[in-house]
């Protein structure tokens, strides 16, 4: 056993499971519970995982627990086992991934946090078990068909962009914690109306939903599972796919296809394109969507200027970036839309200057 946390550089890791041949199984959880002391369960979990050569990153706090992983295919049984020895955990439903390379994660990365998700809510303000309805692929698709059926995407603006549900009311957020009250007010006319909710694996919903009631809303309903159970759902029995596009997702992938629609652009040519990245300047790093034909211009940067600054030495590198500008300082995630002519972005280098 490695400890309890993993020392070893991450670029090393990426290599060695770049190299590797095992097979390995994506996978998401999370499970909503009573945890009293979050430290002392985060260090029994990482022995727990770790034991069965799991990667991925968990976050642990006092209302519960949430994980993104993988897990050697050969390990998976005994994964199992172990996850569910852990009473709260027992028999929950593991989300597994639609497109997996098996080069997720690279190590093992388990955090106590203040939440297991930053919703901004105070949770004595409400009752946060009274969630919303939970539907299956079937039920959603035949409740989206009524008139009076709202559905809601909770995810961020650079998730949606790439692939959302047809029709879907999509806010304009950054945040999870931004989310919330920008669909209060959206929806405030529509608290008779039938209101779904639905975000990557369903965690986001359990809340938000809860939420929703408390705020007036008759008729809440949450997709059950996310994203990832609808499409496994759909193609398990063979249901109509009203999911258009990827499914962004929060591991090395970025992104899993749900259907072969691409639905957003190249953030530097505008060519169709739903590929998102980040800026291989590591003083930058910001994330974007990006084309082929761009990341082999730009060396995979999101410009000349982080271009050119990552041909430079490293020891200049690093003098530099205390006093240089970025993309990745100046926009948030997925702000960054260098193809649209009024964002005014500098795509000249600077650095001779």
């Amino acid at each position: 056993m490695r400890g309890l946390h993993n020392k070893v550089d991450r670029r090393l890791l990426k290599e060695r499971l770049e190299r590797s041949n095992e097979e390995r199984i994506t996978l998401s959880f999370y499970q909503y519970a009573n945890i009293a002391n979050p430290e002392l369960f985060r260090n029994h979990l990482f022995v727990l995982l770790d034991e069965c050569q799991v990667l991925g990153r968990v976050y642990v706090a006092k209302e519960g627990v949430n994980g993104q992983l993988s897990v050697p295919e050969e390990r998976f049984e005994d994964f199992k086992k172990a996850l569910f020895s852990v009473d709260f955990l027992r028999d929950i439903r593991l989300n597994i991934a639609i497109e997996d390379d098996g080069k997720s994660f690279f190590k093992l990365t388990i955090k106590v946090r203040h939440k297991i998700v930053a919703d901004g809510l105070n949770d004595e303000s409400f009752d946060v078990t009274d969630k919303g309805t939970h539907l299956d692929a079937a039920s959603f698709n035949k409740l989206t068909e009524q008139d009076n059926t709202v559905v809601v995407d909770m995810r961020n603006h650079y998730e949606s962009e790439v692939g959302h549900f047809k029709g879907a009311i999509l806010p304009d957020v950054e945040t999870f914690r931004e989310a919330l009250p920008v669909v209060v007010d959206m929806l405030e006319d529509k608290k008779d109306q039938n209101v779904i909710m639905y975000c990557t694996g369903g965690i986001r919903c359990e809340k938000a939903s809860a939420y929703m009631k408390h705020k007036g809303f008759q008729n809440v309903y949450q997709v059950e599972g996310g994203i990832i159970e609808y499409a496994r759902q759909v193609e398990e029995q063979g249901l109509e796919n009203k999911y258009i596009g990827k499914n962004f997702v929060f591991d090395e992938r970025l992104g899993e296809r749900i259907s072969e629609d691409v639905i957003a652009q190249c953030h530097q040519c505008g060519a169709p394109c739903d590929t998102h990245v980040n800026c291989a300047n590591d003083a930058c790093h910001i994330l974007f969507i990006q084309c082929k034909s761009c990341a082999e211009k730009y060396a995979s940067c999101c410009s000349v200027k982080c271009s050119e600054f990552n041909q430079l030495p490293e020891e200049q590198r690093k003098e530099l970036r205390k006093t240089i500008e970025f993309n990745g300082t100046k926009f948030g995630k997925g702000r960054y839309k260098a193809h649209k002519k009024d964002e005014k972005l500098e795509f000249e280098s600077t650095l001779s200057e």
